[in-house]
């Protein structure tokens, strides 16, 4: 039977760079790429929905609900599947993501988000959590030089105070064990080597790549 893979998770606020990095890891350790909301058909359909601006009168605990729906089919068909068959699997969000925006954010008791996403992920824990960690004013600086995308989405647009609070929870679930914060605010390559050693320190990744990608890398 084959070693279990390694679960690898990046966190972070919007304009975090999360996306970039965990598309830069994953190259690097030759592990699935995925992301959350996201990763299976159903998923990218949630997805859709949970971002639509159209959709500004959604009850946060229906957010709750559609978000760990989205997790509890991509944990039992993609992530938990990858890890039993000794592949490392990298995400772009996961649990730490509904704590942060559900319940800091949104102000949703934190023992119920809690026990909602302990239902979808099946006992399945990141061997480490990157939190990329950036300034509001990094981010904002970020989101207007990406302002050539069509609009903004729904969670995007849901205020500074709403992301202070994000930020703010991130930072306290990140002071528990398995999580590293790494400073999101330099360029990419300085980012990714700092990622690249706090996850090799915390996982002993290998120099060589281990598991298998998924083909199409996560935008």
């Amino acid at each position: 039977m084959p070693h279990r893979g390694r679960f690898v998770v990046f966190e972070g606020g919007e304009g975090a760079g999360k996306s970039t990095q965990a598309r830069l890891l994953a190259d690097r350790l030759g592990a699935r790429l995925t992301r959350e909301p996201g990763g299976t058909a159903l998923g990218e359909m949630l997805r859709g929905l949970l971002l639509d601006p159209e959709l500004c009168d959604l009850d946060p605990r229906a957010e709750l609900l559609l978000m760990v729906a989205a997790r509890a089919q991509h944990v039992g068909r993609v992530v938990a599947p990858a890890l039993e068959a000794g592949s490392d699997v990298v995400c772009d969000r996961f649990s730490g993501s509904t704590l942060a925006y559900q319940g800091y954010g949104r102000g949703l008791p934190l023992d119920d988000v809690a026990e909602a996403c302990a239902l979808a992920g099946r006992g399945i824990v990141p061997d480490v959590t990157v939190l990329l960690d950036v300034a509001p004013q990094v981010a904002r600086h970020r989101h207007a030089v990406a302002g050539d995308r069509a609009r903004t989405d729904r969670i995007e647009a849901a205020g500074e105070a709403f992301h202070e609070r994000v930020r703010t929870g991130f930072l306290e679930i990140a002071a528990g064990a398995g999580w590293v914060v790494v400073d999101g605010s330099g360029s990419v390559e300085e980012v990714a080597a700092v990622v690249a050693d706090a996850v090799g320190r915390a996982i002993g990744a290998p120099s060589a790549p281990r598991g298998l990608r998924d083909g199409e890398p996560v935008p």
